[in-house]
């Protein structure tokens, strides 16, 4: 897998000449106002490493975290980039008893104070989905806190898909889907059984829990939650279920010391009985809050994205970045000052590709967008891209899997004005060279089950 040539400019006023996401049917899609400029990152992961995430400090340096194995189990390493140049990598924490996952990954965060805060998870018992959420502290990022559960129900249960935000100077917020009423039904939410829940909780810095919190007792068992910080205070997104198994994308946002009702983005109205591994991604600034998710309400898949201009209390019409059978989801955002960046992946016959579009506030026109990569690796080896927004830019980060072993890429992408002279000298779209040799990628798969089926 290769991206760009760092001279490369790559406008998305010719990509319709290429295969690719199709936007005929996208009432914000038009001519694009600028071109973007790929550049390659490098990154200091460990030459096989996996579930990245990528957050951007308080101070506006840049930190990745990933997931490496060792010959007993697995290490939780993360590496800090400032004044453009990446620092030493750090350990955070190692175990040989720890639940790796594709879907269900490991997640980094800084405090206001400058603190860290890294999320893991330990298997609790012998059956597949039993685990834990750990949670630890560093000060300093060189020492860290002992690890603590952040959940005390003591059943043998699935406990994961965290999302975590910033709780004052030195705090910290916390979400996670939670299967305590799951337990005796290998960990999923089979029918007949108890339903998968959505719990949050804070914790101080000297890492004690207060105002645990039930906030959905029924939702989707294994897509992925997402936080986000408006002006009034937090809010999550996540996939929810009821008894007629729709399977839409619900917000729930905190004013004050309260959580408002729950809402829908969207009535999708998507009938799904299983889980899709496929969860929404929540962008915010001051009271702007967008909201991009896959779903299928009528059996095509579709890539939806939705602007709210207060807080998150309500949501404008979604608009279609992508549809088609081709689709994969799992995708990220950020927001800056301009507008809105959006990821996603999608699968063809050609390979798995990485995309990158550029939407202006409010997502009234979709600006640019790009193919930053063909991977070589196929299906969920491939994980989730992880997304930044930075001045003039933003910067991805990825997951490939080559001769069977996962592999972290990154790029930089940034905004390049548009001229005539640029247009005219533009020799069209840029697609990456695609993979030589075929990868199942299918290690660390996320396994199917009555509850709980991987949609494709």
């Amino acid at each position: 897998m290769r991206i760009v040539a760092a001279s490369l400019v790559v406008m998305g006023l010719l990509l319709g000449a290429c295969s690719g996401p199709d936007r005929s049917r996208s009432a914000h899609a038009s001519a694009p106002a600028l071109a973007l400029r790929i550049e390659p990152w490098t990154l200091p992961a460990d030459a096989v490493a996996a579930q990245p995430d990528l957050v951007t400090a308080p101070d506006g340096s840049v930190l990745l975290s990933w997931l490496s194995p060792d010959a007993q189990g697995h290490r939780l390493r993360y590496a800090r980039f400032a004044g453009n140049r990446w620092q030493p990598p750090q350990q955070i924490a190692r175990g040989d008893d720890w639940f790796v996952n594709w879907a269900d990954t490991p997640h980094l965060l800084a405090s206001a104070n400058g603190a860290l805060w890294a999320q893991w998870l330990r298997k609790s018992a012998g059956t597949p989905y039993a685990y834990e959420v750990q949670l630890a502290r560093s000060a300093d990022g060189v020492r860290w806190s002992a690890p603590v559960t952040v959940h005390d129900d003591g059943t043998a249960s699935e406990h994961g898909f965290v999302s975590l935000w910033p709780e004052g100077a030195e705090g910290l917020g916390i979400a996670w889907l939670d299967g305590r009423n799951t337990a005796g039904s290998a960990g999923h939410a089979h029918h007949g059984a108890g339903a998968m829940t959505l719990r949050s909780a804070r914790f101080d810095a000297r890492l004690h829990k207060h105002d645990e919190v039930e906030l959905d007792a029924m939702t989707c068992d294994c897509c992925q939650t997402a936080a986000g910080m408006a002006a009034d205070g937090p809010l999550l997104v996540y996939r929810g279920r009821d008894a007629a198994e729709i399977r839409d994308i619900q917000l729930r946002r905190r004013t004050g010391s309260d959580w408002r009702p729950m809402q829908r983005v969207h009535a999708d109205n998507w009938t799904m009985p299983a889980c899709p591994v496929n969860g929404p991604a929540v962008a915010a600034s001051g009271r702007d809050v967008v909201v991009a998710w896959y779903t299928a309400p009528q059996g095509e898949p579709l890539l939806r994205m939705a602007h709210s201009g207060d807080g998150g209390a309500t949501f404008a019409a979604p608009v279609e970045p992508d549809r088609g059978a081709g689709l994969q989801g799992r995708v990220q955002l950020a927001v800056d000052a301009g507008g809105v960046w959006l990821a996603w992946l999608r699968e063809d016959g050609s390979g798995q590709s990485l995309w990158l579009a550029r939407y202006g506030p409010a997502l009234q026109r979709e600006l640019a967008r790009l193919q930053v990569a063909a991977l070589h690796g196929r299906g969920h080896g491939t994980g989730f891209p992880r997304l930044l927004a930075e001045p003039g830019g933003a910067r991805l980060v990825w997951t490939d899997v080559v001769a069977g072993k996962p592999q972290l890429r990154g790029a930089r992408v940034r905004e390049v004005a548009q001229t005539a002279a640029t247009a005219a000298a533009d020799p069209g779209p840029h697609r990456t060279d695609l993979p030589t040799a075929a990868d199942p990628a299918t290690a660390g798969d996320y396994p199917a089950s009555p509850g709980s089926r991987a949609v494709q």
